[in-house]
């Protein structure tokens, strides 16, 4: 298995001179990372769903050069190919950049989740996205019942959102 430090220390140069979003996503990784230990994952989820966590919105810099705009559907475009391109280069095996790809290309997709790795990297972005873009109490609750399956996720939206 690959080391992510590595990968983490190439999505930092991939944003360089952007915190926000180096922010973002090593939130989203710490959360994704937090959350799957707290499911016990076996070891093979758990590095496939912390690696698609570093990389999940590698598609907003491709999204916003060719569109102009980078909305969660333009970032599914064009985050696989961006992902595959950079865990190749690394040295990550065929079977987790094929499934890393499928979630970067499906994270904003919140139908016809088909996997602990899916649905606890769904879980943090969202962690993260309600407090980033300092939703509403209502929109948070919603997001609870609707998006939230997880024991450990569900727990975490509470303490972190509820008084």
């Amino acid at each position: 298995m690959k080391d992510n430090n590595i990968l983490i220390g190439e999505m930092i140069k991939y944003y360089k001179g952007d915190p926000k979003r180096i922010q973002h996503f090593i939130k989203v990784y710490q959360f994704a990372k937090m959350i799957g230990e707290l499911e016990q994952l076996d070891e093979g989820m758990q590095h496939i769903l912390e690696t698609a966590a570093v990389v999940h919105d590698i598609g907003i810099k491709p999204a916003e050069e060719k569109y102009g705009r980078c909305d969660g559907k333009m970032q599914e475009k064009e985050g696989p190919a961006e992902a595959e391109k950079l865990l190749r280069r690394i040295g990550y095996s065929e079977r987790v950049i094929r499934r890393v790809s499928y979630l970067v290309g499906h994270h904003h997709t919140y139908t016809e989740i088909d996997g602990m790795d899916y649905q606890i990297l769904v879980e943090a972005d969202f962690l993260v996205n309600l407090y980033e873009d300092g939703v509403s109490g209502e929109a948070i609750r919603q997001a609870y019942d609707r998006i939230f399956r997880t024991d450990s996720g569900k727990r975490l939206c509470k303490t972190m959102f509820f008084k």
